[in-house]
């Protein structure tokens, strides 16, 4: 041992480095282990599942918690459960929805997108009629006994579906404007107008999320993404002026204590039961807010009664499952092949996580109150069944996915593939090459098409052949059982 070494004993400098170097071994073998578990067939598929059910767990505990007051009414027969008894019940409707999300074949949802467009036009005008109903000052709802129907919320899945197909088939031309705007875009705002006429702020802020992901990831120009951001600041802008009730949410943002007991109440009283949660809240069904501090928390600010009584640690275990779906998403639309699924995941993504982000943003005082709920978590009918579909939709992209698709060719369904009875995926195949239609980068007129276009067309068509399994010749080479092997019989 040299004198350098032992006066690092002598000091203790080498212990605090040995526990440095056990920690970046340890930090190197998980990092290992999670690549590795990643990069399972199945591993997209799995993460979808848990993530859509734990947030549903979380939202019937918090819906339970959260409606408990607003159910009772002294006097009544009504038990302090009957808003959870009907949101569990949304539940189960819900993971029926969610089954035949990944159940159907996304060839017959694609085929049924157009279909599903028109459908939601005629119901987002026959709901604005003497048909409709008036609920919370918006007349968006269709009721029907017990039952209640939001078109809204329907009408942002056919768009998103329709608008990708749109999107796919024209690929090859969507470097001109026309061609990228139409028939998409008219028949959106089409939609916002109908929404809009209800009114629905939020329902028309969501519809334009999913707009503004279609065109994303279709790869439109950048400097049409901006002439959207500023087209939408000038609209929310009229529709501030035009409404009344809209220019007070706007100015009790920029000043919520001028009004905190009126205009102000809601935003000031979520902000106060997030500071009264602390670290790790106060434990479940210990908020105060639910007791008509906070006007309807267990639907728009159930994010508020999360950090009362799960404190922080809740609001961060919500916020990183929202960011996981984020990330899963994401990587399903980049490993799949089909340039439909590549556009719907995507887009459905962006959708659900922004959704999120709106609520949690204007609970913490970020964004101006709109009325948009919690995915998952908030009590709601329509918008749990909607979500539900959604992630259904998601996890039947991730079967999809080339790794995915030869395992469950190969191998069998496994466990949940049996469980919920689901049929092996098809391999994507790209669409023959008509002829006189030119080189697959090539738009009509000789010019390139666009980029994403053509990373959706030629590349698939190199990846598709290996990854199920085709055989392939090299070139000047012979297949097995030629006349040179016979030759040497």
């Amino acid at each position: 041992m040299t004198a350098v070494d032992e006066v690092r004993d002598s000091t203790g400098e080498r212990g605090p480095r040995r526990r440095r170097e056990r920690a970046e071994r340890g930090f190197t073998a998980v990092r290992t282990a999670l690549t590795a578990w990643l990069s399972r067939p199945l591993a997209d598929f799995h993460l979808i599942l848990a993530t859509c059910g734990t947030l549903g767990a979380i939202g019937i505990v918090m819906v339970l918690s959260a409606s408990s007051v607003s159910s009772y009414s002294p006097g009544s027969d009504s038990s302090v459960y009957a808003l959870f008894q009907r949101h569990l019940l949304f539940c189960v409707l819900g993971a029926v929805v969610f089954w035949l999300g990944v159940r159907v074949p996304l060839k017959r949802i694609r085929a049924l997108s157009s279909t599903g467009v028109v459908v939601c036009l005629g119901l987002l005008a026959l709901v604005l009629t003497p048909l409709g109903s008036k609920i919370n000052g918006s007349q968006g709802w269709f009721v029907i006994g017990p039952l209640s129907l939001q078109p809204v919320e329907v009408a942002k899945v056919a768009l998103a579906l329709w608008g990708a197909h749109i999107l796919v088939v024209k690929y090859q031309v969507l470097h001109q404007w026309r061609h990228l705007l139409v028939p998409l875009v008219p028949v959106a705002l089409l939609m916002f107008a109908l929404v809009m006429a209800q009114p629905d702020l939020g329902g028309t802020i969501t519809l334009g999320v999913v707009l503004v992901a279609l065109l994303w990831f279709a790869g439109a120009p950048k400097r049409l993404f901006a002439v959207i951001f500023a087209g939408g600041v000038a609209g929310a802008v009229l529709l501030a002026l035009i409404a009344e009730y809209r220019l007070d949410r706007i100015m009790s943002f920029l000043n919520p204590d001028a009004d905190p007991l009126g205009k102000g109440l809601q935003a000031n009283q979520a902000l106060y039961a997030l500071a009264d949660g602390g670290l790790f809240g106060k434990g479940l069904g210990q908020g105060q807010s639910k007791w008509m501090y906070l006007p309807n928390v267990q639907h728009d600010f159930i994010f508020a009664l999360i950090g009362e009584e799960l404190g922080f640690v809740g609001c961060l275990v919500v916020i990183g499952l929202f960011g996981l779906l984020a990330f899963v998403g994401l990587r399903i639309a980049v490993r799949n092949l089909d340039p439909w699924i590549r556009i719907v995941a995507g887009t459905l993504t962006v959708w659900l996580v922004a959704q999120a982000a709106i609520n949690i943003g204007y609970v913490v005082g970020l964004l101006p109150v709109t009325g948009v709920t919690l995915p998952m978590i908030s009590y709601g009918g329509t918008s749990l069944l909607v979500t539900m579909l959604l992630f259904g939709i998601l996890a039947n992209c991730a079967r999809h996915e080339p790794e995915a698709v030869a395992a469950l060719r190969t191998q069998g369904p496994g466990k949940f593939g049996r469980l919920m009875r689901l049929p092996a995926p098809d391999p994507y195949r790209p669409p023959s090459k008509r002829r006189g239609s030119g080189r697959s980068g090539q738009a009509k007129g000789g010019r390139p098409a666009p980029r994403s276009a053509r990373s959706a067309a030629a590349p698939d068509r190199r990846r598709a052949a290996p990854e199920y399994g085709r055989r392939s010749t090299p070139r000047g080479g012979t297949r097995r059982g030629s006349s040179t092997r016979r030759g040497h019989r």
